[in-house]
């Protein structure tokens, strides 16, 4: 588990290992017998003097096991792990991209990517021997399995290159272990009884950001602010479905609630420097500034989403799909935190289930009609199950009033919510309120922004931004639809 705060580096190393496994035959205490000495062969692997560590995009390559770099008069015993930063191009772009001037962004770890390398010579005696083929003959079934490692290890900025990188091997060695206890709970690697042909499933690790807290025996206590980074094995092709009890499991371990999925694939982390290849901003509200209101209480979206707008893949919907961009922006946070594999609807999608549902006649797909609130409440509960609760407001003059149903509704549900009024449609995002003052701030995306997937753009021009109370028009009443987040892992 690694908790974030900005203060440490993180280091992430990634690799593959060739596992040989040989089953003498396919009885249980044979098959596991043949996955603990594979596994331990690898931890030995790992801890012999061949490994090589390399700061991905940098000219550093560290021996582990004998303390030793090619930079040896800049890498000195004494020197801070955060100079390892300066060598990578990986975490100089990370760190250039995460600047701003205009904007807090979000606390983000410095991070360094490593390679895990195996030396396939060494060059001490290289002159005194002829190299050598060894031919070893199996008996029993056999496979070649590829386990790949992927390792979050931090220290203090301030310690020793050393020290980070020995707390990093540590790690590696933790997750082997991790790798074998369940690779013999999910027979991962097995393979089948009376079979001649093993059976590989690969334990893969996964990293995943949970909340940060403590909580004690009964579930209650204070949960402080922050995140944490928490790696875990899944069986690689075994669905979601299939691994409820063991994602149940996770959250008890964890402390977590066990009403919302966190264990997801669709809620595996993406680093800063892992592209993304849909072309839509996600969560663009990240990074601004808070609003500057005394006793305030902020609550936000929880989770990732994604930002849908006119003009949007080669749609011109300008001047009546801002509904429709809101909806889209509410079903990519569905699917964003894994309560369902069904891709966002397209306009046609959206209206062919108003359709299906007796709320329109056919004459409406294809068409450029508006929709509203009680339209997404329709489509959402028709296309992924999903209830919702419609808040009417008479007049724009009484959204300032809003602040403690909103608070509520972000702080139990955390699903991004659609308002209607007049002409327009927009999506909150989130609401900073003071119960003491009644000052209200609505963090508003808005979907009638029509230009290029440019995040300062979005947030400099107010794009996505903080709101008062006179946003709203004060004479035109306003629908809202808020979202009920399903209760399930």
């Amino acid at each position: 588990m690694v908790v974030l705060d900005g203060s440490d580096v993180l280091f992430r190393l990634r690799g593959c290992l060739d596992l040989d496994i040989v089953f003498r035959d396919t009885k249980d205490d044979s098959i596991e017998e043949a996955i603990v000495e594979a596994m331990k062969g690898l931890r030995q692997k790992v801890a012999s003097p061949s490994v090589v560590l390399h700061v991905e995009k940098s000219a550093v390559f560290v021996w582990p096991h004998a303390g030793t770099s090619t930079l040896p008069d800049q890498l000195k015993d004494d020197t801070p792990c955060r100079v390892l930063l300066q060598f990578s191009t990986d975490a100089a772009e990370t760190q250039k991209k995460l600047q701003g001037k205009r904007r807090e962004r979000k606390i983000q770890q410095p991070l360094v990517n490593v390679k895990l390398l195996l030396e396939l010579t060494r060059a001490e005696g290289m002159a005194e021997r002829s190299p050598a083929l060894h031919v070893t003959e199996h008996r029993g079934p056999a496979h070649l399995a590829r386990l790949r490692l992927d390792v979050l290890s931090t220290c203090p900025a301030l310690h020793t290159w050393k020290t980070a990188v020995g707390a990093l091997m540590q790690a590696v060695e933790q997750q082997l272990y991790e790798a074998e206890e369940h690779a013999l709970r999910f027979r991962c690697f097995a393979s089948p009884r009376g079979g001649t042909t093993a059976v590989v499933v690969v334990p893969e690790p996964l990293h995943f950001i949970v909340p940060h807290g403590v909580l004690d025996k009964r579930g209650e206590g204070e949960r402080r602010e922050g995140e944490r980074i928490v790696t875990v094995m899944l069986p690689a092709g075994v669905g979601d479905e299939s691994l409820i009890d063991y994602r149940r499991e996770l959250h008890a371990r964890f402390l977590l609630p066990a009403d919302r999925p966190l264990f997801r694939r669709a809620n595996v982390h993406t680093f800063p420097d892992e592209q993304r290849d849909d072309g839509y901003l996600r969560s663009p509200h990240l990074g601004l500034r808070s609003p500057q209101v005394e006793n305030v209480k902020i609550l936000l979206v929880q989770g990732t989403y994604t930002y849908h707008h006119y003009m949007q893949e080669r749609v011109d919907d300008k001047g009546w799909g801002c509904a429709y961009r809101s909806l889209q922006t509410i079903c990519s946070w569905f699917k964003q935190q894994g309560y369902t594999q069904r891709a966002v609807p397209s306009h046609r999608d959206i209206q062919q289930a108003l359709m299906d549902t007796g709320d329109k006649s056919s004459s409406f797909v294809g068409s450029r009609q508006w929709i509203g609130s009680i339209e997404v409440q329709t489509v959402l509960n028709q296309l992924l199950n999903v209830t919702s609760k419609i808040m009417f407001i008479s007049k724009g003059s009484e959204m300032a009033s809003t602040g403690r149903e909103l608070s509520m509704h972000f702080e139990n549900e955390g699903t991004p919510v659609m308002i209607g009024g007049g002409l327009l449609a927009h999506t909150i995002v989130g609401v900073a309120w003071s119960e003491s003052s009644g000052q209200i701030r609505f963090l508003i995306l808005d979907p009638h922004y029509t230009g290029a997937e440019d995040l300062s753009t979005v947030q400099d021009k107010g794009w996505c931004g903080w709101k008062g109370p006179d946003f709203w028009d004060h004479t035109v009443y306003y629908n809202m639809c808020l979202p009920l987040r399903p209760r399930e892992l």
